[in-house]
């Protein structure tokens, strides 16, 4: 069974990442392998700062609820890539 989850970049991420939206076929088994295979793309922020880095200082909302490194993907439609937020 193919297994497809949608990854919604905001923000400084989506400027690193390149877009807003990605889907990925059989993702990792959880968020945090989900993270490292994200952080491996090449991308930058317009000030140079790699996706690596921003993913580090994301949070992150699996199907709409916070979710951690062990958070298990395995029936999971969506990923929410929230970087922090200015203002308040």
């Amino acid at each position: 069974m193919l297994t497809l989850v949608e990854i919604h970049y905001y923000a400084a991420a989506r400027n690193a990442r390149g877009l807003a939206t990605e889907t990925i076929d059989n993702p990792p088994a959880t968020l945090g392998e989900l993270v490292e295979l994200l952080a491996q793309h090449p991308g930058t922020t317009d000030a140079g700062m790699p996706l690596a880095d921003v993913l580090q200082r994301c949070s992150f909302l699996v199907d709409g609820a916070h979710a951690t490194p062990t958070t298990n993907l395995a029936t999971a439609g969506r990923v929410d890539v929230l970087p922090p937020f200015a203002g308040g």
